[in-house]
């Protein structure tokens, strides 16, 4: 299976998607601050900087989670406990994302998302099934519940 390449895949566009992220929100930011907007009452400054705060919080985010795919990807190894948990939650937040982006931002920000997705869950799944053969010395001797097979 083609572990490694996915999950370096997964890491580029996740790289990629955070700098986006990035710069999305600092234009955001500006946009708001030149145009002296406010919402409810709240100070623009303080719109501008939470949205760039925000902005570079959720790079962060995404740029970790591509650092746990490089790990996995150079170790040809699963990520740990903290790294899956990661992982999973970007999953979450992809197909949640991915949900909303297809009224807000059309098809192709949906199919992105997907991708993302796509890649995460690939990535999780096929480093699990290596790590369960490594421990059972072969495909399929391993049940899901973790009990020997009679011989």
């Amino acid at each position: 299976m083609a572990r490694r390449p996915v999950a370096w895949v997964g890491a580029i566009v996740l790289f990629a998607e955070a700098v986006g992220i990035a710069l999305l929100n600092w234009f955001l930011g500006l946009v708001v601050d030149k145009q002296d907007m406010s919402l409810a009452g709240l100070d623009p400054r303080a719109m501008t900087v939470s949205t760039w705060i925000a902005g570079i919080l959720f790079g962060g985010y995404l740029v970790l989670c591509g650092i746990v795919l490089i790990r996995a990807a150079a170790l040809d190894r699963a990520p740990g406990t903290f790294g899956r948990l990661l992982l999973i939650s970007c999953a979450v937040v992809h197909a949640l994302l991915g949900a909303f982006s297809v009224g807000l931002a059309g098809w192709p920000a949906f199919a992105f998302m997907m991708v993302v997705l796509g890649l995460l869950v690939l990535t999780l799944v096929a480093y699990d099934k290596k790590a369960r053969q490594d421990e059972g010395g072969g495909e399929g001797q391993v049940p899901q519940d973790g009990a020997p097979q009679p011989a």
